[in-house]
């Protein structure tokens, strides 16, 4: 391992939430310039891929190397284990300051006995309790410090170290800017946003969310100004660090500040919002054509146990709302980028921007409108299971390109630590990539894994993605999906019953058998015979 003062620093950025086509290198009608730069300075990786699309599980496959099926946290509502080994615990051990700015999400908003959370009400709100949060309980999840919210928006979860924050920039009243706490501890009353206007579960809508907090005052110009924190004072240190910089937007609900709620006009949003194609569900999973309907309760069978499956509702909307969402959502993004160029010119001002692997991605994907979607939910399309990516480390890898090499959020982790010289631990499951990274138009992974585990048994799946197919199964089902990603890159066509693509899907089952195979841990040496 090379010393301290020759170790490069790791700098993870993430947005939650973020289609994969939202960055301006790559669609033209949204502003990215911090990203577009970070691009020029690296290699832009259009076909990455996360391991789950929902929050919890893909986190926390990033900071163990392991499947959502393996480190524990399958879905929503569980918890991060914090007996299972993170990337955190061995680049500290190498001498790094790890950090984590901005959301974790690794654990639910509900505390049990058998799941204790410090995400949870009522822990979420004591203000005293996250005031000594650091000098307590860290290093947590790997992390010698944390600074953590939860919220997303106005909503009524917020507290932690951002509300610290709030208090210390002088707005004692911070909690009138959101809506109240899920728990009932606090009165209802009226944010100081314009009227809320929202059209069933999961969607977020806002008519035109000119939200009156402060720009200065918003969460993700406090991510920003921490994480720029955090870099100055280990380079003052001369201490390698791993940064997780972990933004909360674009995930709905759509709210901005001005002037970035304006930046752009929803009736120039039509051709970024996708649509509904007549018959493109007729040969779908039965879900999928129930999302048509119009009762907004979470349909059954697909929910039996009442804590509701993300997505499994009608998905009707309003094209006119659809476009101000969209318009919303591209300006969440551009403040996003308005602060992470802030962060390269801290890394360029510190002298450590060549020296620092850059990662920046999300956890997974958003629907505007395609297939008749929104939000989030258990529809493996691109739109949802693709994600941002781009990655630069001075002259490691080369500037201004893109590649087409299949990429998994599973491998960050293992690539993390062989970029500080360390080996994969056994338990991981993904591969270090920095190698392959280098040689952008070189071969790289032949197949990627997406996971995803709801409810029991109704709602299990599990999607095998090559560079022209895309095979989905379902637990326990005879209906599934099959995609020529070549052929019919919107797949509109799904041909998993279709006799002419007989071979083609026993193939990709077999190939699914394989890579389930090959990722199998071998958490510790085989030491002996017997």
């Amino acid at each position: 391992m090379p010393p301290h003062d020759r170790l490069p620093n790791i700098l993870l950025i993430t947005s939650d939430q973020q289609h994969w086509r939202t960055l301006g290198s790559n669609n033209p009608a949204i502003k990215t310039p911090a990203l577009d730069r970070l691009a020029s300075l690296g290699v832009r990786f259009d076909r990455a891929y996360c391991c789950n699309p929902t929050c919890t599980p893909t986190r926390a496959s990033i900071i163990t190397g392991m499947y959502p099926s393996a480190h524990g946290a399958y879905t929503l509502g569980t918890k991060l284990p914090e007996t299972v080994p993170t990337l955190g615990q061995y680049l500290h051990a190498a001498g790094y300051h790890t950090s984590l700015i901005g959301k974790a999400h690794f654990q639910p908003l509900r505390s049990t006995p058998d799941c204790p959370s410090v995400e949870a009400y009522p822990t979420l709100r004591d203000l005293d309790f996250w005031r000594s949060f650091n000098e307590r309980q860290t290093p947590w999840y790997g992390f010698d410090h944390v600074e953590l919210a939860r919220n997303h928006g106005d909503e009524g979860h917020v507290g932690q170290h951002y509300a610290l924050w709030l208090e210390a920039q002088g707005l004692k009243d911070w909690r009138e800017y959101f809506q109240p706490p899920h728990d009932g501890s606090e009165p209802e009353f009226r944010p100081r946003f314009a009227p809320s206007v929202r059209n069933g579960p999961g969607y977020g809508w806002r008519e035109r969310m000119h939200w009156q907090l402060p720009e200065h005052l918003h969460y993700t110009a406090w991510t920003g100004q921490r994480t720029i924190a955090m870099i100055e004072e280990s380079a003052a240190r001369g201490q390698p660090f791993f940064c997780w910089s972990s933004y909360h937007d674009p995930h709905p609900p759509y709210c901005v500040p001005e002037p970035w709620a304006s930046l752009y006009d929803p009736a120039a949003m039509e051709d970024q919002i996708g649509a509904f194609v007549p018959g493109e569900f007729d040969h779908m999973p039965p879900p999928h054509r129930l999302t048509r309907g119009d009762d907004n309760r979470p349909f059954a069978p697909f929910n039996e146990d009442g804590r509701g499956n993300h997505g499994y509702h009608s998905h009707q909307h309003d094209r006119r709302k659809l476009r101000a969402a969209c318009a919303i959502y591209y300006g969440m993004i551009s403040f996003m980028d308005h602060w992470i160029g802030r962060t390269l010119d801290a890394l360029e001002r510190c002298g450590q921007l060549d020296r620092t692997l850059i990662i920046f991605t999300t956890d997974h994907g958003h629907f505007l409108g395609q297939h008749g979607l929104v939000a989030k939910g258990p529809f493996h399309y691109e739109d949802m299971v693709r994600v941002p990516f781009i990655a630069a480390l001075g002259r490691r890898l080369p500037p201004g390109r893109v590649s087409n090499q299949l990429v998994s959020l599973v491998d960050l982790a293992p690539t993390f630590l062989e970029t500080a010289g360390l080996p994969t631990p056994l338990q991981m499951q993904g591969r270090g990539r920095l190698a392959q990274w280098a040689d952008p138009q070189g071969p790289g992974p032949t197949a990627i894994l997406v996971e995803n585990h709801h409810n029991g048994s109704q709602v299990h799946l599990r999607t095998l993605v090559t560079q022209r197919w895309k095979l989905t199964l379902y637990r326990g089902r005879d209906w599934g999906e099959l995609f020529d990603l070549e052929a019919d890159p919107s797949e509109l066509h799904n041909r998993f019953d279709d006799p002419a693509y007989a071979a083609t899907r026993a193939e990709m089952t077999e190939q699914m058998v394989q890579a389930d195979l090959q990722r199998e841990p071998a958490p510790q040496p085989r030491v002996w015979g017997a």
